[in-house]
């Protein structure tokens, strides 16, 4: 017999939501939405794939247990794909499927999620509905998972966007970019009264509360210079006990919605799970697929209160030991061995994280970026342990065998990854006046992205190259290099690697330049040669 993701299925075909193994929420999933418009409490921006797999669960486990009684109001800012063709066709509910590693898996119908509305303009009544939330005394926090490029104002030039432009001259009442909307949701509320409320940030990127909170300010004193907005405004953004914008730290890997999957879940009778490709690029299901373990650690500063998330395992403490953990895992632990892997997977032609941790060289590469040029470094947080959390993430995360997670998907953004993923390591260094120009694996997980951006395999065989938003302006800087001739670097490296907006440092600076252009160019001098390379360097090392 067949079932869908429908409220009417989950309540109706019950049963056979039980015959499949498949978790259902125990409370009364309308009831729960009706609650939310009234009394809201948490709203979240972004409602991706890490969004539902972790932080849904994370609230329906709350909603589960009675410990709270209003769900998430989801904002969608970019386009009706997922609200038309994934959320209001299964009425909001979004299913969990949590891979293990020995073949087996998880099934969760989660309905923490109440609503999702579009606010890009596109929706006026949806608009409507999220400015009415926002300025309502009961709500606490917004919540962000929108990847670091959705905080950024400015070019890799320094310039402004041109949404942000527009959004700057337009002001509060028609803007369409996610930080504009944001700030345009917090003058409601100063509006309303000036309640408190807190803006979370649960992105990877370092101290990504102050970006969130940067970016509104600037956002804000561009409006006051335009007279949108008083001064009182800026005042009610900058009072901590108003608006807190506390840091966080993330991670749960999650990879794109896996055909795989989606068949497993019809041959249970669960239809209508196939993903889709949004017209962004990113791809989109029913259900999300992730690994179990997962982590967020959050500065605890909350003046409207908070949910009692810590009852379901996420850790509060000091900024301090956040930006720690965050540093720990973000510059260190997983995310530049992911970045690495990304880069040399798509070279290589691997299309699963898992079977490159069976290639000698590329674990090899990401044991040295770890434990030899990263643990060194690294403060230890005191409420999670660096080594113990690399140990785990290298021989029992990254080897996951039921985790469909691709290269393809860890190299999407990689130029606006690297400043925080290699650049915070180089910067350790200099600040411990340790020489970084010893430093093996991070130059060549650099000389391999430089490699990648040609978008040639190292057969010579053409690839597609994941989304970045500033791929044109670093291709057009390797326009004239020529893939089988070393001698076409000359100089065509320099405006990349010198750019401390992408790298936190000047790399001919700090003695790599020099050593990432020679490994560069026997990257490129013909088929093989990344692997040669990565033979030869690798093996220069003798841990």
């Amino acid at each position: 017999m067949s079932f869908t993701l429908t409220l009417k299925d989950l309540i109706e075909k019950k049963d056979q939501f039980l015959a499949a193994k498949i978790k259902l929420p125990n409370f009364d999933v309308k009831s729960l939405q009706e609650n939310t418009l009234k009394h809201p409490v948490w709203m979240h921006m972004g409602t991706g794939n890490i969004f539902t797999g972790f932080i849904g669960s994370v609230a329906q486990k709350l909603i589960n247990s009675g410990e709270l009684d209003s769900g998430i109001i989801g904002l969608e800012v970019h386009s009706r794909d997922n609200l038309d063709k994934i959320v209001l066709p299964h009425d909001h509910l979004r299913l969990n499927v949590t891979l293990l590693p020995d073949g087996s898996s998880e099934l969760e119908v989660l309905a923490s999620v109440c609503t999702n509305l579009l606010v890009n303009g596109q929706a006026p009544h949806d608009e409507e509905q999220a400015r009415k939330a926002f300025a309502n005394p009961s709500l606490q926090l917004l919540s962000f998972t929108i990847t670091e490029k959705g905080y950024a104002l400015k070019d890799i030039n320094g310039s402004y966007l041109p949404q942000i432009v527009k959004d700057f001259e337009s002001g509060p009442s028609h803007c369409r970019s996610g930080m504009a909307i944001t700030t345009a949701l917090l003058f409601e509320r100063f509006n309303a009264g000036g309640y408190p409320v807190t803006l979370l940030s649960m992105d990877n990127c370092s101290h990504n509360g102050s970006k969130l909170k940067a970016a509104v300010l600037e956002i804000a004193a561009q409006w006051e210079q335009r007279a949108f907005v008083p001064s009182a405004f800026i005042d009610y953004l900058k009072n901590e006990n108003k608006v807190a914008f506390p840091w966080s730290m993330i991670d749960k890997i999650t990879p794109r919605p896996d055909p795989e999957v989606a068949k497993h879940l019809n041959n249970l009778g669960l239809l209508g799970m196939d993903p889709i490709k949004t017209s962004r690029g990113t791809f989109i299901a029913p259900f999300v697929n992730a690994e179990k373990p997962q982590y967020l650690v959050v500065e605890d500063k909350f003046p409207a209160g908070r949910p009692p998330l810590e009852h379901s395992g996420v850790i509060f403490t000091s900024g301090e030991k956040v930006d720690l953990c965050e540093r720990m895992k973000v510059t260190t632990c997983l995310n530049p061995l992911h970045t690495a892997l990304a880069v040399y997977g798509c070279l290589l032609g691997y299309d699963r994280i898992w079977k490159e941790t069976e290639d000698r060289e590329l674990m090899k590469l990401v044991n040295i970026l770890g434990y030899k040029e990263g643990l060194p470094v690294v403060e230890d947080p005191q409420v999670l342990n660096p080594e113990t959390f690399l140990k785990e993430v290298i021989n029992v995360r990254l080897p996951n065998r039921c985790l469909p997670d691709s290269p393809q998907r860890i190299a999407t953004d990689t130029s606006l990854k690297i400043p925080v993923r290699f650049g915070q390591t180089l910067q350790n260094y200099q600040k411990r006046g340790l020489d970084s120009s010893k430093l093996t694996a991070l130059p060549l997980a650099i000389a391999g992205w430089l490699r990648y951006l040609l978008g040639i395999d190292d057969q010579g065989l053409p690839f597609e190259l994941s989304d970045d938003p500033q791929l044109p302006q670093l291709r057009g800087y390797l326009k004239d290099i020529k893939y089988g001739c070393p001698e076409s670097v000359q100089g065509n490296l320099h405006p990349i690697l010198e750019n401390e907006e992408l790298f936190g440092v000047n790399l001919y600076e700090a003695g790599l330049g020099l050593k990432i252009e020679e490994m560069f160019k026997e990257q490129i001098s013909g088929p093989g040669a990344v692997r040669a390379t990565l033979i030869k360097y690798l093996s220069q090392d003798r841990t």
